[in-house]
C-alpha cells in the first residue's frame, strides 16, 4: 500500500483545493473556503481577488460574470434519474450605495460553461431575448434577485426563486429563514451588504428541492425557505457544469462568493466561516484624515476675508436657491438639491443638452456623490396652484418600476422652474434612429417591432396594471427612450396624470404634442387611457413608416400620416409605404399587423379602439386583428377635425357603420 507524504495533506488543507473522488459514479465532492489559488473557469468581468474573494462582477455597468468547476460532473444513474446533490455556498452584494444594489447572481448547472451570448441587467447572465424559457437551454438555477422584474413576474424586489430553462421562477420566495423555535418568518435584505449563506439540496428519489437562506453567523434553519417538486432528470443532462452567473445593469453592483461545497450522494461539506475571506467595504470610502485637517484650515481663511466671503456666499445662495415648503417634508427623500443638479450637469451647459422641445430642455448629468448617470429635464412653472398634486403625482410615479418604462428619481423645484430627474439612457431617443441622415444608425425592422412591444407592455402596466391609473398625454418617438442594450423605454412623465381605478377621470386644458393628441382630447380637454391608445396608434405608423405624423412641408395626401396610410391600405399597398431605410428587409406580415393596427388604434371614435390589453394580444398573436372593411375606414382624419360637427364619441353616419371593426375584440 502507498501512503501520501504529510506535507501533501497539509498543502491541499493550506489552499483549500476541491477535493472529487469518482465522479463518474456520481461520487464528487469539493470545499472552498475562500479562492486563492482555486482553479476555477471564469469569464467576462469575473475574477479572484488577492485575499480570496470570488469576484463575478466588479461595479462595471450592464456588465456579467462568471465562475465554473472547471470539469464536467456526471449527473445521470444508470436509469436516467438524476443523482442527489447537495450545495452550500457563502456569498455578498456591495455597492457605493449603501443598501441599493440591482440584478444579482445565481447558483447554476447548466450543459455548457459558454455563455458569450446570454445579457446582463435582467438576465443575470444566463439567457437573452430570444432563449429565455426555451427547453433546449437544459439549465437549473437559484436565483438571488434584487430588481423586481415585470416582465419574468417577479414577486418583488427581494427574492430567492428556483429557474428552469429560464428566468421565470418555477417557485420563489421573499429571502429570509424560518425561526427553529417559534417558526415565525424573518426577513433578510440582499442589500443590506451582509454575508448570507445558501443551502440547495436535491433528493433523486424524492424529486425535491429544497432552498434555505440564512445569516452567514447562523447554523442551517430546520425548514427549507422553499420547497418543490420537480424531476431534474427532465433537464439536467448527463454532463454538466456547476457554477455561479452574475450581472450588473445601472448601479455599480458588486457580487461575491466567499465559500462553496459541493457533494454528490451526500451533504456538502460545511464551510467554516472562520476560514472565509472578508467582503470589501460596504458604500463609498470615508474621507480622508488629510481632508479633515485642510477643511478647518481653509474655513479659518474663509472667515479671515470676511468681505469676500459673505459676497461670495450671497451670490451661491442666489445661484442654489429652490423654493420649498412646509408640504414637501414627506416627499423629501425623492428631492433633489438644485446644487447637486448644478454641479450634475455641469452648470446646465450646452454641451450636456440631450434635447429641447416645447415643455422644456433635457441635460444630462452625473450626479458627483454617487457617479450615477441621470437626465435632468427642466420646466418653467409660475403657478403654484395644483402644485401640491402635481409634486405627490411626481413621486408616486417615482415608485412605478418596470422594464418598457424610464425610472423617475424624484424632482426639485425653483422659484418660475421645475425640474425633473431621469434615469440617463445612453443609447439616446428613438426619433435619432427613425430620422438619422446616417444609414448607420438605422434601425432594422426586428429591433423595431421588439421595441414597439415593449411600449406597448410598458401603457399596459400604466393603465392596467399598477396600482393608480396613469394615463401618459405624451407618446410619441422622441419619448421612447434606448437603454444600454436598446431596449425601448417609455420616458418623459412630465405631463403624465394620475387616477384611482374605476373613478371619473377630470377635464383639463389640452396637452400633448399636435399629431398625436385624440380629436376628442382636442374638443374636450379629457384625457383617458385611450387618447394614450390614439397616440400609441400614431407611434406605430411612424416607427413602420420611418415620417412623422404631420409633414408641414408637404401640399399633398402625405402631408397628414394617417390619411396617407389609409390611402394605401384602400388601394392595397400598405408594403410600399414601409420604411425605404429598411430596404425591404422586414418581415411583411408583422409590418402590415403593425401598420393596420396603427390605424386602428388612432381611429377617431373612441369606442372603436381596443385597450393596451386587446393591443398586447394582437402583437403577440394571441388574438386575430378584426378585418377591417372599407366602409369603417371611409373618412379622412384632416377633414374630420375641419368639421365643426365632428363628435368624436358619436358614430357619424357618413363613415358607414362600423360593427365589423368591434368583432373579434
Amino acid at each position: 500500500m502507498k501512503f501520501f507524504p504529510l506535507w501533501l495533506f497539509l498543502f491541499l488543507a493550506l489552499h483549500l483545493a476541491a477535493i472529487t473522488t469518482g465522479d463518474s459514479l456520481g461520487d464528487v465532492q469539493f470545499l472552498y473556503l475562500g479562492f486563492v489559488g482555486a482553479n476555477l473557469s471564469v469569464d467576462d468581468t469575473a475574477t479572484i481577488t488577492s485575499n480570496g474573494l470570488l469576484e463575478l462582477t466588479n461595479g462595471t455597468l450592464d456588465s456579467k460574470g462568471h465562475a465554473f468547476y472547471p470539469s464536467p460532473l456526471h449527473f445521470l444513474t444508470p436509469n436516467g434519474k438524476v443523482h442527489s446533490f447537495s450545495v452550500t455556498f457563502v456569498f455578498g452584494i456591495r455597492s457605493s450605495y449603501l443598501s441599493m444594489t440591482r440584478q444579482g447572481l445565481a447558483f447554476v448547472i447548466a450543459p455548457t460553461k459558454n455563455f458569450s451570448d446570454a445579457l446582463p441587467n435582467q438576465y443575470l447572465g444566463l439567457t437573452n431575448i430570444v432563449k429565455n424559457n426555451n427547453s433546449m437551454n437544459h439549465f437549473f438555477a437559484i436565483e438571488l434577485d434584487t430588481v423586481q422584474n415585470v416582465e419574468f413576474k417577479d414577486i418583488d424586489s427581494n427574492h430567492v426563486g428556483i429557474d428552469i430553462n429560464g428566468l421565470n421562477s418555477i417557485q420563489s420566495h421573499t429571502v429570509g429563514y424560518y425561526d427553529d423555535l417559534s417558526g415565525s418568518f424573518h426577513n433578510l435584505s440582499l442589500n443590506s451588504g451582509n454575508a448570507m449563506q445558501v443551502w440547495v439540496d436535491y433528493s433523486g428519489e424524492a424529486k425535491q428541492i429544497n432552498v434555505t437562506i440564512a445569516s452567514l453567523e447562523m447554523e442551517k434553519p430546520a425548514k427549507s425557505l422553499i420547497s418543490s417538486t420537480f424531476d431534474l432528470s427532465t433537464v439536467i443532462q448527463e454532463t454538466a457544469y456547476i457554477g455561479f452567473s452574475s450581472s450588473t445593469d445601472e448601479i455599480d453592483s458588486r457580487h461575491y462568493i466567499l465559500g462553496w461545497s459541493f457533494s454528490m450522494n451526500r451533504p456538502a461539506p460545511k464551510i467554516d466561516i472562520a476560514k472565509l475571506p472578508k467582503l470589501p467595504r460596504n458604500g463609498q470610502k470615508p474621507r480622508s484624515k488629510l481632508s479633515e485637517i485642510i477643511l478647518p484650515i481653509a474655513t479659518t481663511s474663509l472667515i479671515t476675508a470676511v468681505g469676500a466671503g459673505i459676497i461670495l456666499l450671497l451670490r451661491r445662495r442666489m445661484l442654489y436657491a429652490e423654493l420649498k415648503e412646509d408640504w414637501e417634508v414627506e416627499f423629501g427623500p425623492h428631492r433633489f438639491s438644485f446644487k447637486d443638479l448644478y454641479h450634475a450637469t455641469e452648470g446646465f451647459k450646452n454641451k450636456n443638452l440631450l434635447g429641447a422641445g416645447g415643455f422644456g430642455k433635457v441635460y444630462k448629468g452625473v450626479l458627483k456623490s454617487s457617479k450615477l448617470e441621470i437626465a435632468v429635464k427642466r420646466v418653467s412653472h409660475e403657478s403654484r396652484q395644483g402644485m401640491k398634486e402635481f409634486i405627490s403625482e411626481v413621486v408616486s410615479i417615482g415608485r412605478i418600476r418596470h422594464h418598457n418604462l424610464v425610472q423617475l428619481l424624484g424632482y426639485c423645484r425653483r422659484k418660475g422652474e421645475l425640474l425633473l430627474v431621469y434615469d440617463y439612457m445612453s443609447n439616446g431617443s428613438l426619433d435619432k434612429y427613425l430620422y438619422s441622415i446616417q444609414g448607420k444608425d438605422t434601425l432594422n425592422w426586428a429591433k423595431r417591432f421588439w421595441i414597439i412591444k415593449g411600449i406597448a407592455s410598458g401603457l399596459l402596466y400604466l393603465h392596467e396594471k399598477w396600482e393608480k391609473v396613469v394615463i401618459h398625454r405624451d407618446i410619441k418617438a422622441s419619448n421612447v427612450l434606448l437603454d444600454s442594450v436598446m431596449n425601448g423605454r417609455l420616458g418623459d412623465f412630465g405631463l403624465a396624470r394620475l387616477y384611482d381605478h374605476g373613478t371619473d377621470l377630470q377635464t383639463t386644458h389640452a396637452v400633448g404634442t399636435m399629431g398625436y393628441m385624440a380629436p376628442e382630447l382636442i374638443c374636450t380637454g379629457k384625457a383617458s387611457p385611450l387618447t394614450d391608445v390614439f397616440a400609441f396608434g400614431i407611434f406605430l405608423l411612424e416607427v413602420t413608416c420611418g415620417k412623422r405624423p404631420v409633414d408641414h412641408s408637404i401640399e399633398d395626401d402625405r402631408a397628414v400620416l394617417v390619411d396617407w396610410v389609409l390611402k394605401h391600405w384602400r388601394e392595397g399597398s400598405l408594403t410600399d409605404i414601409v420604411d425605404t431605410r429598411l430596404c425591404g428587409d422586414y418581415n411583411v406580415d408583422e409590418a402590415c399587423l403593425v401598420l393596420k393596427l396603427g390605424l386602428l388604434c388612432s381611429h377617431p371614435f373612441t369606442n372603436e379602439r381596443p385597450n393596451m390589453q386587446q393591443v398586447m394580444q394582437y402583437l403577440d398573436r394571441e388574438l386575430p386583428l378584426p378585418e377591417l372593411t372599407h366602409a369603417d375606414m371611409s373618412f379622412d382624419v384632416l377633414s374630420l377635425m375641419q368639421d365643426e360637427s365632428f363628435d368624436p364619441f358619436t358614430l357619424s353616419s357618413s363613415i358607414g357603420t362600423i360593427s365589423s371593426i368591434s368583432g373579434g375584440r
